[in-house]
């Protein structure tokens, strides 16, 4: 297989997994390790990919992944961490929902939750709660970002205001070493401080990708939050950071 061929399908699987490994890749191709770091090379020469050790990533830069690209990467993962965060939330409660496709995997879990009142600044968990008779839909107003039916701004905050709830379940784009929570967009960085500082409890919902990226803007610390959910256990000494601050750990 020729250099062209292998470099789409290095980047499909970048997309679906969130990283590549070069063991992984070159034992799938049939080539040597040291022709897959050539690839990998080029990809990120090119600015596709990000070198790291081992492997390589999707790109943090300064802007996310397109919202389709965001839905299709890791969907498994992200049904089994809705699934487990959902156990995890009772009948008869009340929650803030986020921007993100990962809270509106957690919108699906919910579906046959008895008397939920949901606060969301999201309008595709508010569709998909729709089908759950049960359950009582706030929307928070603000202005709409069409890109991924997020409502943003100081409308949207000021609702947010007006709720005190049992729990916040919140996704981000990126977990840094330190254990801080980032995300892109600044006007959905603020609304998801108020979510947290609203809620008794707070649900970070992340899958394993979302510890290998970056980005700019700081939300949180998993020292503010009561549970993370993933699919693959913390990296580094965030397991032991997370016992600390008294954050539990839930792997789905």
């Amino acid at each position: 297989m020729v250099q062209n061929f292998r470099e789409p399908q290095i980047l499909e699987i970048a997309r679906t997994e969130g990283k590549v490994k070069v063991e992984d890749l070159a034992r799938r191709f049939d080539v040597t390790v040291q022709t897959i770091r050539r690839d990998l090379s080029d990809l990120a020469e090119a600015g596709k990919l990000e070198r790291v050790h081992g492997g390589a990533v999707l790109p943090s830069g300064v802007s996310n992944i397109g919202y389709e690209d965001r839905r299709g990467l890791n969907s498994d993962a992200k049904s089994g961490i809705a699934r487990l965060c959902a156990q995890c939330i009772p009948d008869d409660a009340s929650l803030f929902l986020n921007i993100g496709t990962s809270t509106e995997a957690v919108a699906r879990e919910l579906l046959h939750h008895k008397n939920l009142l949901v606060v969301t600044n999201n309008i595709n968990v508010a569709n998909i709660l729709v089908a759950n008779s049960a359950c009582q839909i706030m929307l928070s107003g603000g202005m709409l970002r069409r890109s991924d039916g997020g409502l943003t701004g100081d409308l949207t905050t000021r609702t947010i205001e007006q709720f005190k709830v049992d729990f916040a379940v919140i996704g981000c784009s990126a977990v840094d070493e330190d254990g801080d929570l980032l995300d892109f967009d600044v006007q959905e960085v603020g609304v998801s401080k108020t979510i947290i500082r609203q809620a008794r409890t707070t649900f970070l919902v992340a899958d394993h990708s979302k510890f290998t990226r970056s980005a700019p803007a700081r939300i949180a610390s998993l020292a503010d939050v009561g549970a993370v959910f993933s699919d693959a256990p913390l990296p580094g000494d965030l397991v032991q950071k997370c016992a600390d601050w008294g954050t539990e750990v839930h792997i789905a």
